[in-house]
């Protein structure tokens, strides 16, 4: 799906640079890591909410 959307965040620079070290073990993109992360911790905060996931039709194998 492609993707149309952007957010733009502020952080601390030890923040960032914290998330691309982590996207950089990880293998994948900085943009890629923090949106597989988020996408996790909204499921999770939902989920507990009894709130339906509104990408969650998107890919099933996501937990």
């Amino acid at each position: 799906m492609q993707k149309t959307e952007s957010m733009k965040l502020r952080l601390q620079p030890e923040e960032k640079r914290a998330f691309e070290e982590a996207a950089e073990l990880a293998g994948i993109p900085l943009s890629a890591w923090v949106r597989e992360r988020l996408r996790r911790a909204s499921r999770i905060e939902l989920e507990d909410a009894g709130r339906r996931v509104p990408f969650a039709r998107l890919r099933r194998d996501e937990k």
